[in-house]
């Protein structure tokens, strides 16, 4: 009679892992995902954005406030600037995770990226919001 001492099933994977179905990162595929999602909003987006901003090359204050008082136009621009702000997030985030190795300095850099791409993107709506209500 011989015993058989192998597992069934070998995992590399904590129980704790298992049990909550967590790669190694604690985090799976989500920023890859949202970062396709993203990428596949600006696709949609960027036609109907560089007509509009083609059109808005070269005129006055009056003309870009008349283009952008129409609410489809602002609400494609918005949704641009929303895209555009959460993938370069994602996308800097992924490179500082890979490339900076001093955690210290890793975690004020994300933090900044963050900052910076928040003040960017509400700095853009604000600005579009501005225009189209004419003030």
């Amino acid at each position: 009679m011989s015993a058989d001492f192998t597992p069934k099933h070998v995992s590399m994977r904590t129980p704790l892992g298992r049990v909550k179905s967590l790669g190694s990162a604690r985090s799976g595929t989500q920023d890859f995902f949202r970062q396709r999602i993203t990428a596949i909003a600006m696709i949609l987006l960027i036609i109907p954005g560089i007509v509009i901003i083609m059109k808005l090359v070269g005129s006055n204050q009056a003309t870009a406030s008349q283009t952008l008082g129409n609410p489809a136009v602002a609400i494609i621009m918005v949704l641009f600037i929303v895209a555009s702000c959460w993938h370069m997030r994602i996308g800097m985030q992924v490179v500082l995770e890979d490339y900076i190795h001093d955690e210290k300095l890793k975690l004020a850099l994300i933090i900044g990226n963050h900052f910076f791409c928040w003040s960017v993107g509400l700095a853009s709506i604000y600005a579009i919001i501005k225009l189209s209500s004419g003030v």
